[in-house]
């Protein structure tokens, strides 16, 4: 009677864990994260190799001096290479050593530059504008963004 007892109460605790989802088999796997990339930039990262003179400012209206600024450093141009895998070569907030970054088109419709992962992640930058002559990017994260600036990059005259 005991015994019968006990396995009783045994299997009726065992039926209240299985309802708690303490036990039985495993949930099925979680749904991969959505892709938030809405495919592939408008342009190749091919736009961005070439030497350019850089500065930075924080309010738009700083933005004329500024470029004037960038044009007067293609005297020391900083210079953005391809990447060995379809990226560019560049400095990213904080890193003498420069990383491979590439272009990414999020959801939202702005094109990011920045690590392989997910658009818009807060190690990127956001390409603001872009022409032949020039491009503008800022920091997504607002910390580095108020440390750096909104960046203007302008192409120098090949020599």
């Amino acid at each position: 009677m005991r015994r019968g007892l006990l396995l009783m109460t045994l299997a009726c605790g065992l039926a209240g864990c299985q309802s708690l989802g303490l036990g039985g088999p495993a949930p099925p796997p979680d749904a991969p994260a959505p892709d938030v990339s809405a495919g592939p930039a408008p342009y190749s990262v091919e736009r961005l190799v070439g030497a350019w003179g850089v500065a930075s400012y924080r309010e738009e209206k700083d933005r004329a001096r500024t470029e004037a600024e960038a044009r007067a450093q293609c005297k020391n141009p900083y210079v953005i290479k391809r990447g060995p895998s379809d990226g560019v070569l560049m400095h990213v907030a904080d890193d003498a050593t420069p990383h491979e970054l590439g272009l990414k088109k999020g959801s939202d419709g702005k094109v990011y530059l920045g690590f392989a992962g997910p658009p818009g992640d807060t190690q990127d930058r956001v390409i603001l504008s872009i022409s032949e002559r020039e491009f503008v990017t800022r920091y997504v994260d607002p910390d580095t963004n108020t440390r750096y600036g909104t960046f203007v990059y302008v192409r120098c005259a090949r020599a």
